[in-house]
């Protein structure tokens, strides 16, 4: 007896063949005419792939967690290798507080260097120089603009 007749297999008719499904194992499979007879490929199984990807990635993670236990209960072995730690926190602080200042502010002086009587000079002299330069610029702007209109 045929293995259609006892519905193990269920075609459906597409635009190039037909498509079918095995209704014991859920294998799909289109089939075609190709000339030379018909033939069945299988149809990639996606759900296949994903269950074996998820598969091995639950492998990873079981190996990175029983890798993860083994360092803890390494470092839990090791003993302590700083000498002097304390156990006690240490007393908190306010970072934001102002610290008492070492000398009292009315002490406190604060020098700014003048410059000197030859420091001013030269200050001027450019000072002068580059208003100068400044005045006959804008002079001679102005005679190119009253000369061209």
């Amino acid at each position: 007896m045929p293995e259609t007749e006892n519905g193990r297999y269920t075609l459906s008719t597409t635009s190039d063949g037909a498509l079918r499904l095995d209704t014991r194992t859920g294998a799909v499979s289109t089939c075609s005419n190709s000339g030379t007879g018909w033939a069945c490929y299988a149809v990639p199984d996606e759900r296949a792939a994903m269950d074996a990807e998820i598969g091995r990635l639950q492998g990873d993670v079981d190996r990175l967690q029983a890798e993860n236990e083994k360092l803890k209960a390494d470092l839990a072995a090791r003993e302590p290798t700083v000498n002097g730690k304390i156990e006690e926190p240490l007393p908190k602080s306010d970072s934001l507080k102002k610290s008492e200042p070492k000398v009292a502010e009315s002490e406190r002086k604060i020098e700014i260097p003048l410059p000197s009587d030859r420091d001013m000079d030269r200050m001027m002299s450019f000072l002068e120089q580059a208003w100068r330069r400044l005045l006959e610029m804008a002079g001679r702007v102005q005679r190119d603009v009253n000369g061209k209109i």
